[in-house]
């Protein structure tokens, strides 16, 4: 179980941090200040600013995030009648402004903010000391942090290097970088673990190695063979003909092979084997497999292109024939999902990985408001009219998105709590 908790936290350690450096390295490069970089969810338990980021590790290893300038409700702690704590630099701006309980970080003014403009004009005024006799004005610096009431210390956000203030193109980039990284992460992963396969599997009906002694050694068949039909049934790749053979054991099976351009006849009875609860036919074969850089890397494209196609096959299937919370998982899927990687050793782990990559990169596209897809969307829309689309529109959506993905996630919670735990 132990095992099974830390491939867990890593495992959705990187998917997170992997998504979300999409965002925050395509947000830098269009000059929108990311103010914070957080991996997990919840208080706090380590935070570090650099560069005019604050970089945050929070105590639920279940999600992450990056809060861009414009994309939250600025500062709204500060709200006329707060009290804060200021520190001004040689020239009299202010440089940091403490709106936490913990008076004692630095030495500063007492200030009970009056009113504020962190965004265009910079500046704050209030009460100094508490003397109500004279409100006193101060120039904020464009760079300012404010440290918010749980301790963290992020910078301010001028309209300048919010994300809105960034062009299109670029705002269309940092939105759609993350589920872009989760499929660089998921080919990435495919393609490693080619390179840790002893051979790469042709999916041909051409024998690679014959074992000695087995059903097929003795009746002649030699590395090279191509078995093109199985009982009369055609089989043109190793999936039907693994298939046809297993569903004979110990039945007389006809089998028409090609050797040196040469077809030949022979019957076998498939050795009974019994996997799980059902029993199959095996003669003893194994598929061919190359070895070359080139194949490896294909395979991992293969695999990659095979993902990619299950899962909009999966979603059409909701579409098509009714959606069911059994079709979706969410954290405890994904644990229970983990706990059966975690049992196939470091493969299994990696595939789980790439697979849940992928995963993560399609459902994140889709057009659902709260969700990059959603966003992009929006993102098109402003495209077509050619002008902003108005806040407070934007805002209703995003909050409408919010709400069905959050009653979605606790709905699919509970289903996945029954279908794993309660049986």
């Amino acid at each position: 179980m132990i095992i099974t908790i830390i491939t867990f936290i890593i495992v959705f350690g990187v998917l997170v941090l992997v998504h979300e450096f999409g965002h925050y390295y395509f947000a830098k490069r269009a000059g929108i200040l990311v103010r914070e970089f957080s991996i997990g969810m919840g208080p706090k338990i380590w935070w570090s600013q650099r560069n005019g980021t604050t970089y945050t590790i929070r105590i639920l290893p279940l999600g992450g995030y990056v809060r861009m300038a414009g994309m939250d409700d600025e500062d709204d702690e500060i709200r006329p009648g707060t009290p804060v704590t200021i520190q001004l630099n040689d020239d009299q701006e202010v440089v940091t402004i403490n709106a936490s309980d913990k008076t004692g970080l630095f030495q500063g003014l007492p200030l009970q903010v009056v009113a504020k403009d962190l965004v265009d004009d910079l500046w704050i005024k209030g009460y100094v000391n508490g003397d109500e006799s004279e409100v006193k004005t101060f120039n904020v610096n464009h760079d300012a942090s404010i440290i918010e009431k749980d301790g963290t210390k992020v910078r301010i956000a001028p309209r300048d290097v919010q994300f809105n203030s960034a062009t299109l193109p670029a705002r269309m980039m940092t939105n759609f970088a993350g589920p872009m990284n989760n499929f660089i992460l998921s080919l990435v992963v495919f393609i490693i673990l080619g390179f840790t396969l002893p051979g790469i599997p042709t999916n041909s009906n051409q024998l690679g190695e014959v074992k000695t002694g087995s059903v097929a050694a003795r009746a002649g068949l030699v590395t090279g063979d191509r078995i093109v039909k199985v009982q009369g049934k055609r089989t043109a790749n190793w999936q039907s003909l693994a298939t046809n053979i297993s569903s004979r054991p110990g039945k007389s099976t006809r089998l028409e092979y090609v050797r040196d351009h040469k077809t030949y006849h022979v019957t076998v009875k498939p050795k009974k084997v019994r996997e799980g609860h059902e029993v199959i036919g095996q003669i003893g074969i194994m598929e061919k497999q190359k070895h070359g850089f080139a194949d490896r890397l294909r395979y991992g494209w293969r695999q990659f292109v095979s993902a990619g196609t299950l899962i909009f096959t999966v979603l059409g299937h909701m579409f098509t024939h009714g959606f069911s919370l059994n079709d979706l998982g969410g954290p405890v899927a994904i644990y229970a999902g983990t706990s059966q990687a975690a049992a196939l050793g470091v493969n299994g782990v990696l595939n789980f990985l790439a697979l849940l990559s992928i995963n993560l990169g399609i459902v994140n596209l889709l057009p659902i408001p709260a969700l990059d897809g959603g966003k992009l969307l929006l993102n098109i829309i402003e495209a077509i009219i050619r002008r902003p689309i108005p806040e407070k529109a934007e805002g209703v959506v995003t909050l409408i998105g919010f709400a069905f993905l959050l009653l979605l996630m606790i709905l699919v919670t509970w289903n996945d709590v029954q279908r794993y735990f309660i049986k």
